[in-house]
């Protein structure tokens, strides 16, 4: 059904990158990672300061940090998500998918520009 349209699962696949992109990395959603996680602070051998997150050590917030700390698996859940809510929801999956896609379209662009143009 939706591997025979090629362009319903390109936007899927889109629509999951850029999804997967935000809950793991991008500062906007920092505030929904942060109870998943504590600060390390570590000294390293020339004395400078760094600070890094990990997972809590138990219970449902580690399953959460574990999850949230690791891109492909985050991606897997993503993608079930924008692929259920597009068969069963069509409305409302079709538009988010879209949105989705149209944006991790541009970030790619934005990416490229500011590679060959630097900033």
């Amino acid at each position: 059904m939706i591997a025979e349209n090629g362009w319903v699962l390109a936007l899927i696949g889109l629509a999951a990158f850029r999804v997967t992109r935000l809950l793991v990395y991008d500062k906007i959603f920092e505030f929904l990672r942060a109870p998943f996680f504590d600060e390390v602070t570590e000294t390293g051998e020339d004395g400078k300061e760094e600070t890094y997150l990990v997972p809590k050590k138990a219970g449902w917030k580690h399953v959460f940090g574990e999850l949230l700390n690791c891109y492909w698996c985050t991606g897997v859940w993503a993608s079930l998500f924008l692929t259920l809510l597009y068969l069963f929801w069509p409305f409302w999956g079709e538009l988010i998918v879209l949105v989705f896609a149209v944006s991790a379209v541009a970030a790619i662009i934005e990416t490229v520009v500011q590679t060959f143009l630097g900033d």
